[in-house]
């Protein structure tokens, strides 16, 4: 009777792990054009793999940006990081606020 109650816990606890971890999966960064550069280490800023790399992450967090803010950003301007980093700034910041004085903090890349 003890190990059928047990077991019964386990598996309803277990089975609330599951559905809270498909539901939280939804909002995993997740892009297939990023995934070849999952884990690899870079010698520098000059390395050709890291300037692919760079310019996946810029396309694809320019895209991300446009439809999650409907702010359309040149992916040639910023650097991947940088438009993380704007990522998260539009995120925190006010509706009412405008998006210049923001953006005036990330160098634009020549």
């Amino acid at each position: 009777m003890k190990l059928k109650s047990i077991v019964s816990i386990s598996i309803t606890i277990l089975s609330f792990c599951a559905i809270a971890s498909f539901a939280l999966a939804n909002n995993v960064f997740y892009d297939p054009q990023l995934l070849p550069y999952d884990g690899k280490a870079y010698t520098g800023a000059r390395d050709p793999e890291y300037i692919s790399y760079d310019q996946a992450l810029r396309d694809y967090m320019a895209k991300r940006i446009k439809q999650k803010f409907g702010v359309e950003l040149d992916p040639k301007k910023y650097s991947g990081f940088d438009l993380l980093e704007i990522e998260a700034v539009l995120k925190c910041r006010k509706s009412d606020e405008p998006l210049d004085i923001f953006l005036k903090m990330f160098p634009k890349q020549q």
